[in-house]
C-alpha cells in the first residue's frame, strides 16, 4: 500500500505540474507545438490549383532592369491597372503603400530646379500638367481596386474610410482582435478613390515566421478588414463581412469571452482563431503565379492571363525588403501571402486550431499518463510501454488524420511527451530489468535475425519458446557453382576472406526481406521466412530474396573483376544456385532456455534442398518449388518440368523464377511465356517439329540467362546415337 502510495502521489504531482506548464503556455512550449504544425504543413501543403484565379503582378528584378529602379513614376502604376483593368480582372490589390506625393510628377520634379532662371518658362508649363498621383487616381476610380495600408501605434492617423459594413453575433470582435493606434496608408487623393481599403499586416511571433494572417484590426477604435479579406469582398460583390464571437449562436463558450470564431463574406465562411486570424495552409511557392510587371507595362502579356482574375501588385525583388519566412521558405514576397491567403479563403482548405483543442490535448496527458503509471505498477513496465507506445501512436496518427483530412491542428508532441517523461520516472527499476532480457534475447538472435525482427522479439519475448510448432514457412537453399575449382590455390586466409566478401552482401538481402538465416555451411546458406515472426508474404519476401541475392552477386563480380584488372589477373565470375520451397514443418528452439539453436525440420528442407541442386541440371539461377509459385502471383515464372525428387512418390513441377512484378509485366515476358509454354506441350506430345520452332521463337527473344536451359531441351530433340 505504501508503494501504490508514493507512486500515485508522484503520478498525481507530475499530471498536476505537466498540465499547469501546457496551460501557462511558456515560449518553449508553443515553439516546440508551432514546429509540428509547420512539420504537418511541410510534408502536406495545401495542393497547388491552377484553377483558382489568383495572380500576382510582380514588380521583379527583370522589371527593375527594363523600367529601372524603385520606385517608378506613379503613371506606370496607372498604366498596370489601365491594362489589367482593360484585359478584365476582376480585382486589383495593390500590396504597395503610397504614403507621399509622388517626386516624380511634373510639379513636383519641377521645384527641383525652381531656382534655375533659365528653366522659368519650362517649369511654369509643367506645372500646369496633370500630376502622377491624379493619373494614377484616375486609374483606381476607373477599376475594382483595394488600396493596401499599414496598421502602427507610432502613427495616430487613420488610413481613409472603411469600406466594409460589419455586422457581429456574440461580443464585439474588437475586444479580441489586434489592436492599433493608428494607420499609414495612401495619399487621401488616392484613397478616396479606391472601392476597398485592407490592411498588409502580419502579427509577429517569437520566431518571425508567418503562420496566421489577421482578417480584422483596430485601428482607433475602428474595425477594418486585412486585404485578402477586403479583396474577397470586393469579388464577391458584398457590402457587409459578418463576425460571430463568443456569445454567438452556435459558438460554445459557456458564458466567457473566448474571442471570434469565424468571420463570413457572402457564403463563404472564414474559421478563425480567437483574435481573428486565419491559420494559413501554404502551398509550394509556384511562379505560374506570378506575371512579371513590365510585360503588363509593355502590354505584351496573354489578356487570357489575367482575364476575370484576382490579381495582387507586389514586389520579389531582393533589394525592396517584402520578403517573410514561412513555414515552407525561408524568403517568401509579401504579396505572395496575402494571395495564398486569398487563395485559401476561395478554396476553403483552411486549417483550424479547435477551441477544444487545448481541453482535448489535457485529457489525453491526464488519462493516458495515469493509466501508465497503473500499468507499470500492476503489470510491469515492458506491458505500460507498449500501451503508451499504442496510445502516443494513435494520438500521432489521429493528430495527422485531423490534419490531413480536415484542417484541425491538435498537438501530439506535448501530451506525448509528458506521458514519456511520466513513464520513465515511475519505471525506472522495471525499464532496467527489462532491458537486460531484451539483451539476452538481441544476443541471442542478432547475428542471423534482421535487427527489425530482433528488436520485435525483444519487446514481445512470449513469442519464443523451447519445443517446436507447426508452421508454414518458405525455406531458400543457395550453394556456390564449383567451389572446389575456385578456392584451389587460395591459403585459408584468402578462402575465409573471399567467403566472407560474398556471403555478406548475400546475408544482407535475406535480414533485409524479413528472412531468418538458418547456418552457413562451408559454401552454402540456409535461410526461412515465416518464423521465428510471423510474416504474412513469406513466400513474397524469399522470392525477391532470391532475385537480390543473384543482383548483388553481378555486383560483387563486378568489383571482383575490376579488382582482378588492377592486378592484371583475369576473373572467373561466381555463380550461385538458389533453391525455394514452400510447406509445412516444425519450428521451434532446440535445447535448453539458456542455451539454445532455433531452427526447422521437415521435409520442406529437404526438397529445397533438391530444388537448389536442379539448378545444376537445368542451368537455371533460381528453380522454385510449385506450392511457392502458388503463393507469390504476379512474378514471373516459367514452368522447367515435372521431377520425381528422392523419397517421394509423385513428381512434382518445378519453375524457373526470371524476375518480379515489373518483368512479368513486361511484353518480352510474356511473349516468352507463351512461346515457352507452346514448347513445354511439344515435349510433352513428341512433336519434334513443333518443340524446334518454339524453341527457336523463345531463343530469339534475347533471354540469354536461359541459353543454357534450352541447349537442355535441344539435346532432347537430339536422338540418341
Amino acid at each position: 500500500m505504501r508503494g501504490l502510495s508514493v507512486q500515485f502521489i508522484l503520478t498525481a504531482a507530475f499530471l498536476f505540474l505537466a498540465a499547469a506548464l501546457r496551460i501557462s503556455d511558456p515560449g518553449p512550449v508553443a515553439s516546440l507545438r508551432q514546429s509540428v504544425f509547420d512539420t504537418y504543413l511541410a510534408v502536406s501543403p495545401r495542393t497547388n490549383d491552377p484553377t483558382l484565379p489568383v495572380r500576382i503582378v510582380d514588380i521583379d528584378e527583370a522589371s527593375l532592369t527594363r523600367v529601372g529602379q524603385w520606385p517608378w513614376p506613379r503613371t506606370k502604376l496607372a498604366t498596370i491597372i489601365d491594362n489589367l483593368t482593360k484585359a478584365g480582372v476582376s480585382t486589383i490589390s495593390v500590396d504597395l503603400i503610397l504614403a507621399e506625393p509622388d517626386r516624380l510628377s511634373p510639379g513636383e520634379f519641377a521645384k527641383l530646379f525652381s531656382d534655375v532662371p533659365e528653366l522659368v518658362p519650362l517649369i511654369r508649363q509643367a506645372a500646369t500638367l496633370p500630376s502622377n498621383d491624379r493619373q494614377l487616381a484616375a486609374a483606381i476610380a476607373a477599376a475594382p481596386v483595394v488600396l493596401g495600408f499599414a496598421a502602427e501605434n507610432a502613427s495616430r492617423g487613420m488610413p481613409g474610410a472603411v469600406r466594409a459594413r460589419f455586422a457581429f453575433a456574440g461580443d464585439d470582435p474588437k475586444d479580441f482582435v489586434p489592436s492599433f493606434a493608428g494607420g499609414v496608408g495612401s495619399l487621401p487623393a488616392l484613397s478616396r478613390r479606391a472601392p476597398g481599403l485592407g490592411a498588409v499586416n502580419w502579427i509577429p511571433v517569437r520566431d518571425q515566421i508567418v503562420r496566421r494572417a489577421p482578417l480584422l484590426l483596430s485601428i482607433g477604435g475602428t474595425l477594418y478588414p486585412s486585404l485578402p479579406l477586403e479583396t474577397l469582398r470586393l469579388a464577391l460583390g458584398e457590402t457587409t463581412i459578418f463576425v460571430r464571437s463568443s456569445g454567438g449562436s452556435g459558438v460554445w463558450s459557456f458564458g466567457e469571452k473566448t474571442g471570434v470564431d469565424t468571420v463570413r463574406v457572402g457564403n463563404i465562411v472564414l474559421p478563425t482563431d480567437a483574435s481573428g486570424e486565419l491559420w494559413l495552409r501554404f502551398a509550394q511557392h509556384d511562379r505560374k503565379r506570378y506575371i512579371s510587371a513590365h510585360s503588363i507595362l509593355d502590354g505584351s502579356f496573354g489578356p487570357e492571363e489575367v482575364a476575370g482574375r484576382h490579381v495582387l501588385i507586389g514586389t520579389s525583388a531582393v533589394g525592396l525588403l517584402d520578403l517573410r519566412a514561412t513555414p515552407l521558405g525561408p524568403a517568401v514576397p509579401g504579396v505572395e501571402i496575402h494571395a495564398q491567403a486569398l487563395e485559401q479563403m476561395l478554396s476553403g482548405d483552411h486549417l483550424v486550431r479547435p477551441a477544444y483543442a487545448t481541453g482535448a490535448e489535457l485529457l489525453f496527458l491526464v488519462v493516458v499518463g495515469a493509466a501508465i503509471a497503473w500499468l507499470v505498477y500492476h503489470f510491469g513496465a515492458a506491458m505500460a510501454a507498449f500501451m503508451g507506445t499504442v496510445a502516443i501512436g494513435a494520438v500521432f496518427a489521429a493528430s495527422w488524420f485531423a490534419f490531413t483530412q480536415a484542417g484541425f491542428l491538435f498537438d501530439p508532441v506535448y501530451p506525448s511527451l509528458a506521458v514519456v517523461l511520466l513513464y520513465l520516472a515511475t519505471s525506472l527499476d522495471n525499464y532496467v530489468e527489462t532491458e537486460r532480457d531484451r539483451n539476452r534475447v538481441r544476443h541471442a538472435f542478432s547475428h542471423y535475425v534482421a535487427a527489425p525482427l530482433v528488436e520485435e522479439l525483444a519487446r514481445n519475448q512470449d513469442k519464443l519458446k523451447l519445443g517446436g510448432e507447426m508452421r508454414e514457412v518458405t525455406v531458400l537453399f543457395a550453394d556456390v557453382r564449383g567451389f572446389t575449382k575456385i578456392s584451389e590455390g587460395m591459403s585459408a586466409e584468402a578462402l575465409v576472406r573471399f567467403v566472407n566478401e560474398l556471403f555478406t552482401p548475400l546475408s544482407e538481402v535475406i535480414l533485409a526481406q524479413r528472412g531468418t538465416i538458418d547456418k552457413f555451411m562451408g559454401d552454402a546458406v540456409m535461410a526461412f521466412w515465416n518464423a521465428p515472426l510471423l510474416d504474412a508474404e513469406h513466400a513474397r519476401n524469399a522470392a525477391r530474396a532470391a532475385l537480390g541475392m543473384i543482383s548483388r552477386l553481378q555486383i560483387r563480380n563486378e568489383d571482383w573483376a575490376a579488382e582482378a584488372r588492377r592486378r592484371g589477373n583475369t576473373h572467373k565470375p561466381v555463380r550461385i544456385g538458389v533453391g525455394l520451397n514452400t510447406g509445412e514443418c516444425c519450428v521451434g528452439n532446440v535445447g535448453s532456455p539458456e542455451r539454445f539453436d532455433y531452427s526447422i525440420l521437415g521435409d520442406v528442407v529437404n526438397v529445397a534442398s533438391r530444388l537448389e541442386e536442379a539448378t545444376k541440371t537445368y542451368k537455371v539461377p533460381i528453380i522454385v518449388g510449385e506450392r511457392t509459385v502458388k503463393a507469390v502471383q504476379g512474378f514471373a515464372f516459367l514452368e522447367i518440368d515435372a521431377v520425381l525428387f528422392r523419397g517421394k512418390d509423385r513428381s512434382e513441377r518445378v519453375f524457373a523464377l526470371l524476375g518480379d512484378e515489373t518483368v512479368a509485366e513486361s511484353e518480352n515476358f510474356r511473349k516468352l511465356e507463351r512461346a515457352h509454354h507452346q514448347l513445354l506441350i511439344a515435349l510433352s506430345t513428341k512433336d519434334v517439329t513443333g518443340a524446334q520452332k518454339a524453341l527457336e521463337a523463345c531463343r530469339s527473344l534475347g533471354w540469354d540467362n536461359l541459353a543454357p536451359l534450352y541447349d537442355t531441351f535441344a539435346r532432347r530433340l537430339t536422338p540418341a546415337a
